[in-house]
């Protein structure tokens, strides 16, 4: 099996990584690429966290053996062995070389994070690894490349025998001496990250809008590791009651649910915020007695699903209403603004409009949030400009700023109740709480809105998947798409393009990362359709396509995304020969 990472790390079936030595040989592999981006010398200190899922434990024992062998002196892992991905680069940014709690003092200069992300866990499922280096941030494409390199050559690798077994339930402070020099120690999941949030929010205000007559709120963990998490911040810190939260116990399996935060896969919360599968509002419910903000968290805690009571918000969509009311968030407040955004290019330009509105920044990187991690680190890591405050996300349920150097799904939904509590700070008490449909449909209004939907077909034979992509290239890339007519649907096909980036921070190029198809609707209005092979999956390709059209006309807001997207899907999918070239007649995710 190849060792090649995709946009987050290496995802492979689990019975791969359990596989004679794969482990070892992957991990020995990373310790000497960390080892050689660090000038030859070896590291000092690591994080070790997973997200709790089917191996985790497991792959912690050994993972551990081999930094011991290697020569790291500090292996920090959390009580339980379970993180969320945003909470390990927390712990690698904030924790200093003082310290200030039971489990000790040091900085660390990475994290290895078992997570395979949204992916299903437990036998026959999904495992992965990625790495984080020493701000906090996703390993960038050097790293990795140079770490499959090193995986097609590894003839041997270290790791030590007889060594005590590690109780990851030990309390937290507990250390292990696995070699004279190498020392592990149980470290507290929370307190770095709750350092993080508490500086980008006003806990005390949040903990009394919590109270306001009108608000309730569901968050759904989907048993993965943002779960706990949600229960300090949600329960313990902001007072709101354990009914709050639903599905937050961690399971290995995930409760044998798909972990990722959209329409599809968080139906049972989608239900029970009043809504349909397609994200429009179940009209034979009454919203007042539905809850006022519901959220979801991923297997790894790093996306977020945000509603209101039967109303939808698209992560495009989120990204766009909390940049246009950064005031109500203090992390960007008290910095007198937003200096800088980025948006993954399948996501939708609700962002572009507001940044351009504002006179903020924007960028559109390739998908994969280390590509957001050099813009929020250009000071810190080129002394270059400084985008701080920043604020970034992906349409695939991912937003997050530069508090951490992960997408953090917590992050966005305590942005959405700040969001609300402002809106609702001069209302009288007893007046009904401006919710969530009421803000976007202002913000609709304003900027007009921009019809947004997915499309996924997953486990595509590889090949077929790639004479999709040969075709649109060949054919609309590389070939005459203006000559195409536009048909009884009059949507008119203009050009197309496959999208390159260079880093404005540090001028590195990466190509090849979706292929863009831009129509004219016969309104005259802009829409597009995006194609893209995903890379985070374990088998199989996942075609994507990506639907997105702009609406100015308010009395047209209320259409539902598919219904309004219908007539380009329709269109795309013709153009392209998806049923002919794949066999899929229907996608197997909408969202």
């Amino acid at each position: 099996e190849g060792m090649k990472p995709g946009t987050s790390g290496l995802r492979k079936k689990v019975e791969v990584w359990q596989g004679e030595h794969y482990v070892e040989n992957f991990i020995q592999s990373l310790i000497d690429t960390a080892v050689e981006k660090n000038g030859g010398k070896m590291l000092d200190t690591i994080v070790v966290a997973g997200d709790g899922r089917y191996y985790n434990n497991e792959a912690i024992q050994t993972i551990s053996k081999l930094l011991a062998a290697n020569g790291i002196s500090n292996i920090w892992i959390p009580q339980h062995g379970i993180m969320s991905t945003p909470a390990v680069s927390a712990v690698i940014r904030r924790r200093t070389l003082d310290g200030d709690g039971e489990d000790g003092e040091g900085v660390a200069q990475g994290g290895i994070v078992l997570t395979a992300s949204h992916n299903p866990g437990g036998p026959g499922e999904d495992f992965g690894i990625k790495y984080n280096e020493g701000l906090g941030q996703p390993a960038g494409e050097d790293f990795t490349d140079a770490l499959y390199d090193k995986t097609l050559e590894i003839s041997s690798y270290k790791t030590i025998s007889n060594s005590p077994s590690i109780d990851l339930s030990a309390p937290i402070g507990t250390q292990y001496k696995l070699t004279p020099t190498s020392t592990v120690t149980i470290i507290d999941p929370y307190r770095n990250y709750l350092d993080a949030l508490k500086s980008c929010f006003d806990f005390d205000s949040l903990k009394e809008f919590g109270k306001r007559e009108g608000f309730s709120m569901l968050f759904d963990g989907m048993h993965g590791a943002g779960g706990q998490f949600a229960q300090r911040v949600l329960v313990e810190e902001l007072g709101l009651p354990e009914s709050s939260l639903m599905r937050c116990n961690p399971l290995s399996d995930f409760g044998k649910c798909h972990p990722d935060p959209n329409l599809t896969y968080a139906s049972e919360l989608v239900k029970k915020m009043g809504l349909l599968a397609d994200g429009s509002a179940d009209l034979s419910l009454d919203a007042t007695t539905l809850p006022a903000l519901g959220a979801a968290n991923d297997g790894d805690g790093d996306r977020n699903l945000i509603a209101g009571a039967g109303f939808f918000v698209t992560p495009s969509d989120s990204m766009a209403l909390i940049c246009d009311n950064w005031e109500s968030i203090p992390q960007f407040a008290s910095r007198g603004g937003l200096k800088g955004v980025a948006r993954s290019m399948p996501s939708s330009a609700a962002l572009d409009v507001v940044a351009e509105a504002r006179g903020i920044p924007c960028f559109v990187t390739p998908t994969g949030w280390k590509f957001f991690g050099n813009l929020m680190s250009s000071k810190e890591m080129f002394d270059g400009k400084d985008y701080t405050p920043f604020l970034c996300g992906e349409e695939s349920f991912g937003t997050g700023s530069d508090h951490v150097r992960e997408k953090d799904g917590l992050w966005a939904v305590l942005a959405w109740m700040s969001i609300l509590s402002n809106a609702n700070e001069d209302a009288a008490s007893d007046a009904p709480l401006v919710g969530v449909k009421d803000i976007v449909e202002k913000h609709w209004a304003k900027y007009g809105r921009h019809f947004y939907c997915r499309y996924d077909y997953e486990g595509v034979d590889s090949n077929d998947a790639n004479n999709v992509m040969d075709l649109i290239r060949d054919n609309f890339v590389n070939g005459d798409a203006s000559s195409v007519e536009a048909g009884e649907s009059g949507i008119k096909l203009m050009d197309a393009v496959e999208f390159s980036y260079t880093d404005p921070v540090d001028g590195s190029q990466t190509s090849k990362q979706g292929l863009i198809l831009n129509f004219q609707l016969p309104s005259g209005d802009p829409a597009r359709v995006v194609f893209r092979l995903s890379g985070t999956g374990s088998a199989g390709a996942t075609i994507r396509m990506y639907l997105e059209q702009y609406e100015k006309d308010t009395s047209k807001h209320g259409m539902s995304a598919p219904v309004a997207l219908k007539d380009l899907a329709e269109k795309a999918l013709s153009l392209v020969q998806m049923e002919k070239l794949t066999g899929r007649d229907t996608p197997t995710v909408i969202t």
